[in-house]
């Protein structure tokens, strides 16, 4: 019964108010609805046709049967009338004839309670209807139940009122589920309107971002939290040659950012990046020489849902296999120039001294060669800087270091004293207060070549009468070094790019070859320490050096 009430899963998805004509077709249930309701009732009426053509009848039963050949034609007209093709309240007609029908059957038999048949066409006329069809239902049975009463001739009782105003709850109810439920089919429509519209706009953005990561040069990696790769570009397929263990294809060898040393598979940037890891600029060399050879430098990034938890990576590589390519041959070419002029500069530098010490140079040459030889040995130490800054990858200062256990406030010391009769050719003061006893693990030639350097600048790039003060200090774990001037101090914009190689800041700095501090933060790095910078303008700068106090395991003597 359920399955056949208006309102419910049978009934009409879209339905217009009677009176107002449905184009063809446009609800396509509307006789399935019809035809389940009237079905039930009739298979009811049937029933009590058998029942009482079996048994004993009190009533009249020429008019019952009347009844029921109505319900019975009624029926019929349901399984053969198309009516998705008539107006909608033509359909109204089925019930009201049912109302009729089982009027006949109460009149053919006043004293048993067949009306509770009017239960059928009450609940679909007062669902399927609106509230004309409710308005109707209650006139019908008001109307039928005072003419059957007057007819009767019988006394106004409570059994008398206790049909029609069930029927009246029945179709208010009725009525109340069918509202209840249009509304529900409609947010429900809204939702899904709603839903299409967002997957579709979903789809397309999609499609945009498939476009776009197609469209640019490097690959884009996606991984999901399990570690599976769940989306790949076409540059990723391009670039990638080797680049998963797993690859169906032969395994290409990879190489660390030197090129030579063999990358084991665990420390592949896929491998890490579904270890969890997140890195940045990983160069990886693909290939064995003399065949063909790609460099990849890859980024890892951790994504995180809106709940904050794990939701795997991306990870972007991208080809700088020209760039490193060219890189490498501006350092042979540097370096090999300026190991042919060291071999020359050596030599002018001996006669310079062999004729300086020649008791019968005169006095105005030998001023005249003073500078040249300081010109000369200016230009040896440019030529080793560039040698040094050729040279000076992770790998290769690694391998040149020998660390053992010094004294930092010693050789910081030593380096302030060798400094001062440069300073005080300025006015400039060398401020040795700072100086703590300080223990670090370090290669003393390298580190002094560090701490050169740094007083180097601080006294080039001071004021006249200027102080530079240097200090050190430790805590056990970790030592600094500190060395700040009050000169002229480094812009925010040339901070940022202070030590890349060969780089000159502003118009303050432009002496040198650029390449001091390069060289003396990969001499740090080298050892495990870090280079910081603190500066402003017109103020001066500040130089830290970080540096291991202590021997790492495994490395003590």
């Amino acid at each position: 019964m359920t399955a056949a009430m208006p309102g419910d899963a049978g009934a009409p998805a879209v339905r217009s108010r009677p009176g107002v004509t449905a184009p063809e077709a446009a609800d396509r249930t509307r006789g399935r609805t019809a035809m389940l309701n009237q079905l039930l009732l009739a298979a009811v009426v049937f029933v009590l046709g058998v029942l009482v053509a079996v048994g004993p009848f009190t009533g009249e039963p020429v008019l019952f049967f009347s009844g029921v050949v109505v319900v019975v034609v009624v029926t019929a007209a349901t399984l053969v009338v198309p009516w998705s093709r008539l107006p909608y309240g033509w359909l109204a007609v089925v019930p009201a004839l049912d109302i009729l029908a089982i009027t006949l059957m109460q009149v053919a038999a006043p004293d048993t309670v067949l009306g509770l048949l009017w239960i059928f066409p009450t609940m679909w006329l007062a669902g399927g209807f609106g509230l004309l069809g409710l308005f109707g239902v209650i006139v019908a049975i008001a109307g039928i139940v005072s003419v059957l009463t007057a007819l009767s001739a019988t006394a106004v009782t409570y059994r008398t009122l206790l049909l029609p105003l069930v029927l009246f709850a029945v179709a208010a109810t009725s009525h109340l589920n069918a509202r209840r439920s249009d509304a529900q089919r409609m947010l429900l429509a809204k939702q899904s309107q709603l839903l299409q519209s967002i997957l579709a706009r979903t789809r397309r953005q999609e499609q945009v971002v498939t476009e776009v990561l197609d469209a640019v040069d490097f690959g884009v990696v996606r991984i999901s939290p399990a570690g599976r790769v769940a989306v790949t570009n076409e540059a990723h397929g391009r670039l990638q040659q080797g680049f998963e263990p797993d690859d169906d294809r032969a395994e290409v060898p990879a190489f660390r950012d030197d090129g030579s040393s063999p990358l084991p598979p665990d420390e592949l940037p896929l491998e890490r990046a579904r270890r969890g890891e997140a890195f940045d600029d990983q160069v990886v060399w693909f290939g064995v020489e003399p065949g063909p050879r790609r460099a990849l430098t890859i980024t890892a990034r951790r994504l995180t849902d809106p709940d904050g938890a794990d939701a795997g990576a991306v990870v972007v590589s991208r080809d700088v296999t020209a760039e490193l390519t060219a890189l490498r041959a501006r350092d042979d070419l540097v370096a090999s120039v300026s190991h042919e002029l060291r071999t020359p500069l050596t030599a002018i530098l001996g006669y310079l001294d062999l004729a300086m010490e020649d008791p019968d140079t005169p006095a105005a040459v030998r001023a005249n060669l003073d500078v040249a030889e300081r010109n000369a040995e200016r230009l040896l130490r440019i030529v080793a800087d560039i040698l040094a800054a050729s040279s000076s990858s992770a790998s290769s200062v690694e391998a040149s270091l020998a660390p053992q256990t010094i004294d930092a406030r010693e050789l910081v010391a030593a380096a302030a004293a060798d400094a001062l009769p440069r300073a005080a050719g300025r006015a400039i003061t060398i401020d040795v207060t700072g100086l703590e006893p300080a223990t670090a693990w370090a290669d003393p030639l390298r580190l002094r070549q560090v701490v050169d350097n740094l007083v180097s600048n601080a006294i080039a790039y001071n004021k006249d009468g200027g102080t530079v003060f240097v200090g050190t200090t430790t805590d056990g774990t970790s030592s600094w070094i500190l060395v700040r001037d009050t000169g002229v101090g480094i812009s925010d914009a040339d901070r940022s790019r202070l030590f890349q190689r060969y780089y000159k800041a502003g118009a303050d700095r432009r002496t040198g070859t650029g390449l001091g501090l390069a060289i003396t933060r990969d001499i740090v790095r080298a050892h495990g320490g870090e280079l910081a910078l603190h500066s402003a303008p017109g103020v001066g700068s500040t130089f830290i050096v970080k540096l291991p106090a202590i021997a790492p395991e495994g490395d003590a003597p």
